[in-house]
């Protein structure tokens, strides 16, 4: 099978299904119903390859097995065990996901990658020095009207096709595979229904990173923080001695919050703080902040300066209220791997025999394998091949994606060897 063909064909077909979730749904699951037309064309699809189990749950997860394929006579000191592939079929929420229009940059010479549907505003090769590893290569990106999916479509094209390439070539070795597609991802639900113990596999892994050949095994630890800010409105006419000012309150707020721990400010292992979400007026703002470390003792001090600030905003104007409340959404899914480090080590192995250098990452973000780790099932992440999520400057080489299918092939062949 030309898997080139194969998973480019996939990526391209799914990324033009509008997925996108939908931040603040709590009366439906998932948060939104055009989530299901992809897992619905999964279904069919893993039917069509004649995978076992496939069913979509209520919930919208989609799962199936590909039951172990071991030559005749091979030795077996130990039960092989289960893996899991995973990914993700919602897109970003902040972006438009409809009508998504790939355009295949050839043959990429260099320089900056035109958008047609953003004329002088490329994807400009100074501000993305990956793209000097793929001269030569295929490049594909969105128009630029909208992002492209690659977050997470990539994965679910490279798990589809593994389970092709399996299918087209029974000679190829593998362990139980049980794959899974979920909803939600990206609004941190991913896992929210996901019964890890019907799930049956030993260990598993997300095709969710970003570039080439990522083993990652570290997220932030996560929590939300909602602000709510209460004044007092009057008739703005009258209101001298009188008004406070909520939308004022929340200005405030966000200008005392440390500009050296601000998403914009930071990189590598440097713990945030990102207010991303207003809403309200001269009586009452609720904002929610994102608090995110890669420790529990960091994310308490980061949640000490919320409150610090809020103390400060008081002093300024001691009529308001301000009242925080936090909200757990993840931890840091090493403290488990480091419990089970054969899924890492085995990760990377398979890179190199992909013939890439592996690179060990840590997470500026969540993945679904961090709910999943702590739910009992070790859950790396691995590099999926895109680059800008959650952009409209997103983009991926064909590359990337052929590659993730050859990683997964090679980690596959390892559990049977091992």
């Amino acid at each position: 099978m030309d898997i080139r063909r194969e998973v480019l064909d996939r990526f391209l077909r799914y990324v033009k299904i509008d997925t996108q979730s939908q931040e603040g749904v709590e009366d439906r699951y998932p948060s939104t119903e055009k989530q299901l037309d992809l897992s619905r064309l999964l279904v069919d699809e893993l039917k069509q390859l004649g995978l076992d189990d496939v069913e979509i749950d209520k919930h919208g997860y989609v799962t199936a097995t590909l039951p172990e394929n071991i030559p005749a006579g091979a030795a077996r000191a130990k039960k092989i065990p289960v893996v899991g592939l995973l990914a993700h079929v919602d897109t970003y929420p902040e972006v438009s996901g409809k009508d998504v229009k790939p355009v295949i940059h050839e043959n990429y010479p260099g320089g900056d990658l035109e958008l047609p549907a953003l004329p002088g505003d490329p994807i400009r090769a100074a501000d993305n020095p990956d793209l000097a590893s793929y001269k030569g290569e295929d490049i594909i990106t969105s128009d630029g009207s909208t992002l492209l999916g690659a977050d997470d479509k990539a994965g679910v094209a490279e798990i589809m096709t593994l389970l092709a390439l399996y299918r087209a070539d029974d000679s190829l070795p593998h362990p139980c595979i049980r794959v899974a597609f979920t909803p939600d991802e990206e609004v941190g639900n991913g896992t929210q229904y996901f019964d890890v113990k019907a799930f049956g596999a030993d260990l598993a892994y997300t095709m969710d990173g970003s570039g080439m050949g990522e083993v990652e095994d570290e997220t932030f630890c996560a929590d939300s923080a909602v602000v709510t800010l209460s004044g007092i409105d009057v008739h703005p006419g009258y209101a001298k001695n009188k008004m406070v000012n909520a939308v004022r309150l929340a200005a405030m707020f966000v200008d005392r919050l440390p500009t050296e721990a601000l998403p914009e400010t930071t990189d590598g292992r440097q713990d945030y703080l990102h207010a991303y979400q207003l809403d309200g007026n001269v009586s009452k703002v609720t904002m929610t902040v994102l608090v995110r470390s890669f420790s529990e003792d960091g994310l308490a001090k980061m949640e000490d300066t919320l409150q610090r600030v809020r103390t400060e905003v008081l002093e300024k104007e001691p009529r308001a209220q301000i009242d925080i409340h936090i909200k757990e959404s993840y931890r840091n899914m090493k403290y488990v791997l480091d419990k089970h480090p054969q899924a890492v080590l085995r990760g990377e192995e398979a890179v190199r025999r992909a013939g890439l250098e592996p690179k060990r990452m840590a997470i500026r973000g969540g993945t679904d394998g961090a709910r999943l780790s702590f739910e009992g099932l070790p859950t790396p992440n691995l590099s999926a091949g895109g680059y800008n999520f959650h952009s409209k400057k997103e983009w991926i080489p064909v590359k990337g994606l052929s590659m993730a299918v050859e990683v997964l092939k090679h980690l596959m062949a390892i559990y049977v060897e091992r």
